[in-house]
């Protein structure tokens, strides 16, 4: 579903991402982490098209090349991200938001666009694995929300717009037990064979309750190492200064003892 190859981006002259490569299947949820200032975010900013940095090398979603898309074709092409801090929209209401988005998409792939009541049918519907109540939907955009309650809000773009390929930066950053229990429990709902995701974090916690078919370690600007989900077991447990030590060239051809091929 997704090919990325040589993966490149900058800011001006400062290069963050230097050489990314990854192949994700369909249905499958690939986790990756890494430490402070590793590049995670700029992947998944590239992923989406957030302008601001220069972008090398290739990026394919089935087949079609994402970098030459804008983000509003990226989006209807079936990207989705899932922001590390969502961003309040005052004065936007958040059910006229998420009914913009989803029929915007629509119109862009030649579908009929969803009127109110039936929209409000799939709102229900998406609201549920969220576990929020329908007034959420009548007040702005993030607008006075807690940090729980924004992240819930992001799975609930999600569940509405039903993309190919999901993005998710740190969902879990600013989370407490129950909250993030919600999260990770709408993340799953929405696994399937025809979306795949990407989800970024610090930590393991978050993969107890999502478990990732394949974990990658983003070490400046690079991948230095992939596995399955005990890969991020062996993190926990040992820290990212096994990879940080290394320059890059000299990142382990090998996984690191108690870590998978």
């Amino acid at each position: 579903m997704l090919h990325v190859e040589n993966l490149t981006a900058a800011i001006g002259d400062k290069p963050i991402l230097k050489g990314v490569d990854l192949d994700i299947g369909e249905g499958e949820v690939h986790a990756i982490m890494g430490p402070n200032g590793s590049g995670k975010s700029t992947f998944a900013h590239a992923l989406a098209g957030r302008d601001g940095y220069e972008i090398g090398g290739v990026a394919t979603l089935d087949g079609s090349d994402l970098l030459e898309m804008t983000p509003e074709q990226r989006a209807a092409a079936g990207v989705f991200m899932g922001f590390q801090y969502p961003v309040e929209i005052p004065g936007v209401n958040n059910m006229y938001f998420l009914r913009t988005a989803l029929n915007s998409v629509r119109k862009a792939r030649g579908e009929t666009e969803v009127g109110a009541r039936d929209f409000l049918a799939v709102a229900k519907q998406a609201m549920e694995l969220v576990e929020m109540k329908q007034d959420f939907l009548d007040r702005a955009v993030n607008a006075g929300f807690s940090g729980g309650e924004k992240k819930r809000n992001e799975i609930l773009q999600m569940a509405v717009m039903e993309p190919r390929l999901a993005v998710l930066d740190e969902t879990d950053s600013g989370l407490d037990i129950d909250a993030l229990r919600i999260i990770a429990s709408g993340v799953n709902a929405l696994r399937g064979p025809d979306r795949s995701m990407i989800v970024i974090t610090h930590y393991q916690r978050l993969l107890d309750y999502i478990k990732p078919d394949f974990v990658h370690v983003l070490v400046n600007g690079k991948i230095v190492q992939s596995g399955d989900h005990t890969l991020a077991l062996h993190l926990e447990d040992h820290g990212y200064a096994d990879f940080v030590n290394h320059d890059l060239d000299d990142a382990p051809e090998k996984p690191l003892t108690g870590a998978p091929s």
